[in-house]
């Protein structure tokens, strides 16, 4: 068996499940949304579940499970830079 059949291999199902956890999330963040729901603690729930399934999709769906540790490391930085900055920006923002 070959090293790139070696990485593929997972379970049958397991783009789906990732898949349906990711639908379960964004209808979590619907629902926040629509209770009208608003503070702090909401803002960094939203924002941790955006940050969660941004890692679901860098990983499974863009493959990054099968790369080195430093390019997960990398997008990893990179989404917890950018939720951090906008959760400065909120937190700033508020009186």
């Amino acid at each position: 068996m070959s090293d790139i059949q070696k990485t593929d291999m997972k379970p049958k199902y397991f783009s789906t499940a990732i898949w349906l956890v990711l639908v379960a999330l964004t209808i979590v963040s619907f629902c926040i949304g629509e209770t009208g729901m608003q503070g702090q603690d909401v803002m960094l729930t939203l924002l941790a579940i955006t940050m969660i399934k941004s890692q679901l999709v860098a990983n499974y769906f863009m493959g990054l499970y099968k790369t080195k540790l430093l390019w997960r490391g990398i997008m990893f930085s990179y989404f917890v830079i950018v939720g951090g900055l906008i959760a400065l920006a909120y937190l700033k923002g508020i009186p």
